[in-house]
Formats: structure tokens, C-alpha cells, sequence
């Protein structure tokens, strides 16, 4: 477990009214206190928790500040918590956290505060994922998705069952000291009650935890890359749309670079799922104004982006060679930056009748060429069988590129339930035919095991790290 005391900045970078740094650890009062004057120029007391006003000395001035003090346990990470309000001027913030951390505070790593919060007790793992699902929600679904695992939808469900499965366990070892005679026994018939009505209410937390990854509704892949890379073009066989298309369903395609501006939205039908196709607007560099229309596509297809399940990555295949290599490979890599980490990302190299290839940047899958003019059919077949495998929409082995942790994450939770039911039925069988009950509470630990795998109890440290390294700093 991490010990000291931990300090950044919680509040969004840039200007802004208000800063906040966020400090917890033993000596998050104490680092405050030494450096607070209160308004009426007394030195602060702090008994009890409270918000204090006064000014802040960071080494080179003092500043206006509100320190709010919120002494452990009851703190989010039941340590000793200070927050500190100061003007949100980046040079004033800056001056502030290099004058905590100089003073003996660490800063924090990438969701440290809330992993202390799990590892001292306050909330278990799947309130955990909860914030980051806050955190990464693009959107009012996913935003009210996250709000059902962090105040508790899954958790509760999760302790309610494991409490049911310990006291079954419980009464069937006990059974093992006693015979049918003695007052100890519990007969086989009430066992198997109590074991139906668990398998029944496991059952609703699995439907909980299906109903609630559904509800960010169908999933969305984007169309993203440079303009005239061939994102309309896919756009429009993908969707089996047409460009003379009077009702306006097809993609514009242009020689013109830039032509899509407001992006483009249409079902794609794969694998029987109904999912969200979005021709973005092309990656775009330089300065603009804020009312400029490139501008204002750019914020569009970064939003676009940040909210999608799988990125189609489209890069042309080139023939170019020397400098102009070079610059193409720079090109990409620029663009790569772009792209949402916790996104599946298909590179796909578009126009591949013309010959040539395309570069990625290493460590991706093989690019996968097509042409949405030349052979539109076999385009819509080929991205439909790799788009279906990335969601895990078909039993074929997924492609090889890290999956959306919001959706593994899910998939785990109804995978350990699932695994859990399993188990719980096993049991039940086995005190219908006899089967010795030794086994049968083995058979109900095991249950549990899964059970203590979502809430954190089991869950192995290489998964802790990637969930808790996937938060922003100072959550």
C-alpha cells in the first residue's frame, strides 16, 4: 500500500477562475497549515473538519486561498484530505504545487487518490471503475452508465450474493457435523431453496450489469485520418449508400480536401448488431479561429473520436519514396498522437487499387487494404469481419489490439457472474445427488472467488494498475 503524502492539480489544465490542489496523506494538514494565514491574521486551528479562508505563502508571494480540511477517516480516501482553492492562474499554480511537493509532499501518480480510497476500504473496485467511467463518458448514456457502478448498482448486488453464499456455505458445512437426526442438520431440501434463490438473484445481477453496458447505446466506429484519405468513400460502401443518393444518406466525396465538414452519422448492420457509423472531419493542424469552420470540425471529430468503441484508421497507400517517405511516415505519426488510447484502433490502408502501401506507426495490427471504389463489396466484407471481432460480436479470435477498458471491464463483471452462477448451479446438483458436501462448499467458495474478483478482493495486481492507471491526474 502507498504511504506519504500525495499532492496535484484536480482542476482542468489551463486558466480558470479557480485552481484546486488536492493533497492526502499524514502531513496533508500540516503542509497546508504552515504556509495559511487566515483572514483575520491569527494562526488557523483546525480541530474539526472545515473550509477555512485566508492566504497561501508558496515561497515567492501569497495568494487568496479556501482550504477545505477533512481530516481521515471520513475523507474519500480516509486519509487526512486538504484541498486548496487559489486563484486559477497557471503560473500561481504552479508556484503553489512546486511549494508543496519541495516541502515533502510526492505527486501523485495517474488515479492515486482513488486507488488509496480502494485500498484503505472506502469504496471497493467496482465504485473504482465507476469514476473512470466518469471520467471517459462521452456522452449522457455513458455518463449515467458510470453513475450506476459508482454509487453502488453492481456493488451492492455483489455484496448481497457473496453474504447469501457465505451463510449457504456456512449451513453446509455445519451439516457435515451432524446427521440427519441432530439438531445441527440442515436438510438437502432447504439448502437447495437457498441455492435456487441465489442462482436467482445472481441471475438479475448479470442482466443488471448487460442492461447497464447496453445502455451507452449501439457502438460507435469512426471514420478518422487526413481529409481525401478515403473516409467517404468507406463511408459510403460500408453503408451501402450511393453519391446520387437523393435523400442525403450518402457521404459527400470530393477531389476538394476538407469537403466533410459537419461529419456524417448512418446505421452499419454487423454481425445482426445495429452500430453507429461516423464519417469524421480529416485531421487538420495549425491555428484557427474560433468561429473559423475548420475549427469548429475539428472539436467535432475530436468529440467524435473520444467516443468511439473502434477507430477506422484510414490512411491512402503511397508510392512516394526518399523525403517524401519520410514526411508521409512523420505525417502518421502526428495523427497517431490524435487518436483515443482506450479506443480499438483498425489501421486501414483506403485506395490500395492504386498500389503502394501505407505506414503505421509499429506495434499495430497489419493494415487492413481495401478499396471502396474499386471493390466496395469486398471492403464492407473484410471491415465487417474485423469490426465484429474488435467488439467481440462473433467467437472468432479478436484482432490483436487493445479493447476498450470500459467494455473489458464490463466484460468481466458479467464474465465472473457468469462463472459464479456456473459454479452456484454445480453446487445445487451436487446437493441433489448426493455428492459429498465438502465438495459442495468447495463448489460455493468458488462461487464467491468470482464474486471477490469484481469487488477487488482478488483481483490481480496488473489489472489494479491498468484500471487505476487509466484515471487523470488528481482523481
Amino acid at each position: 500500500m502507498a504511504t506519504g503524502t500525495i499532492a496535484c492539480v484536480s482542476s482542468p489544465p489551463g486558466g480558470g477562475a479557480r485552481a484546486v490542489l488536492r493533497l492526502s496523506g499524514p502531513d496533508a494538514g500540516r503542509l497546508i497549515a504552515e504556509r495559511f494565514t487566515a483572514v483575520d491574521g491569527a494562526a488557523p486551528e483546525v480541530p474539526v473538519r472545515g473550509v477555512y479562508r485566508g492566504r497561501f505563502e508558496d515561497g515567492g508571494g501569497s495568494v487568496p486561498c479556501l482550504w477545505f480540511w477533512m481530516p481521515g477517516p471520513a475523507s474519500f480516501t480516509r486519509e487526512d484530505v486538504s484541498e486548496l482553492h487559489i486563484p486559477g492562474s497557471p503560473p500561481l499554480v504552479e508556484a503553489a504545487l512546486l511549494c508543496l511537493l519541495q516541502a515533502g509532499a510526492r505527486l501523485a501518480e495517474p488515479g492515486e487518490f482513488t486507488r488509496r480510497a480502494f485500498e484503505n476500504g472506502r469504496i471497493d473496485l467496482t465504485r473504482a471503475e465507476g469514476v473512470l467511467g466518469m471520467i471517459e463518458a462521452a456522452d449522457v448514456a455513458a455518463t449515467r452508465s458510470a453513475a450506476a457502478l459508482l454509487f453502488g448498482g453492481l456493488s451492492e448486488r455483489v455484496e448481497a450474493l457473496r453474504s447469501g453464499l457465505d451463510s449457504l456455505r456456512a449451513l453446509t458445512e455445519a451439516s457435515l457435523d451432524f446427521d440427519s437426526t441432530e439438531t445441527g442438520h440442515v436438510d438437502t431440501t432447504a439448502l437447495v431453496e437457498r441455492a435456487d434463490q441465489l442462482a436467482l438473484e445472481l441471475g438479475e445481477a448479470l442482466a443488471w450489469e448487460s442492461r447497464r453496458r447496453s445502455s451507452h447505446g449501439r457502438p460507435r466506429i469512426v471514420l478518422a485520418g487526413r481529409p481525401n484519405a478515403g473516409k467517404s468513400s468507406l463511408f459510403n460502401a460500408l453503408t451501402q449508400a450511393v453519391a446520387a443518393d437523393a435523400a442525403g444518406h450518402a457521404a459527400l466525396v470530393s477531389d476538394f480536401a476538407g469537403s466533410t465538414r459537419d461529419g456524417k452519422a448512418a446505421l452499419w448492420l454487423v454481425a445482426g448488431v445495429e452500430l453507429e457509423l461516423f464519417d469524421a472531419p480529416g485531421f487538420e493542424f495549425g491555428a484557427r479561429g474560433e468561429n473559423d469552420p475548420s475549427a469548429r470540425a475539428q472539436i467535432l471529430a475530436e468529440r467524435a473520436r473520444r467516443g468511439a468503441d473502434v477507430i477506422l484508421w484510414t490512411v491512402p497507400v503511397s508510392n512516394s519514396g526518399g523525403a517524401d517517405a519520410d514526411a508521409d511516415a512523420d505525417a502518421v505519426a502526428a495523427d497517431f498522437k490524435l487518436l483515443p488510447t482506450d479506443a480499438v484502433v483498425l489501421p486501414i490502408a483506403t485506395k490500395s487499387d492504386l498500389g503502394g502501401l501505407a505506414q503505421f506507426p509499429p506495434g499495430l495490427p497489419a493494415a487492413l487494404s481495401v478499396s471502396a471504389v474499386a471493390a466496395p463489396d469486398a471492403a464492407r466484407t473484410i471491415l465487417e469481419t474485423h469490426v465484429a471481432r474488435a467488439l467481440g460480436l462473433t467467437e472468432a479470435p479478436a484482432v490483436e489490439v487493445a479493447a476498450s477498458l470500459g467494455r473489458e471491464l464490463s466484460a468481466r463483471h458479467r464474465a465472473a457472474l457468469a462463472l459464479g452462477l456456473e459454479a452456484l448451479g454445480e453446487a445445487r446438483s451436487g446437493l441433489e445427488t448426493g455428492l459429498p458436501l465438502d465438495l459442495v462448499a468447495e463448489t460455493l467458495r468458488a462461487a464467491t472467488d468470482e464474486l471477490d474478483g469484481i469487488s477487488g478482493k482478488t483481483t490481480p495486481e496488473d489489472l489494479l494498475d491498468r484500471i487505476f492507471s487509466g484515471f487523470c491526474l488528481g482523481k
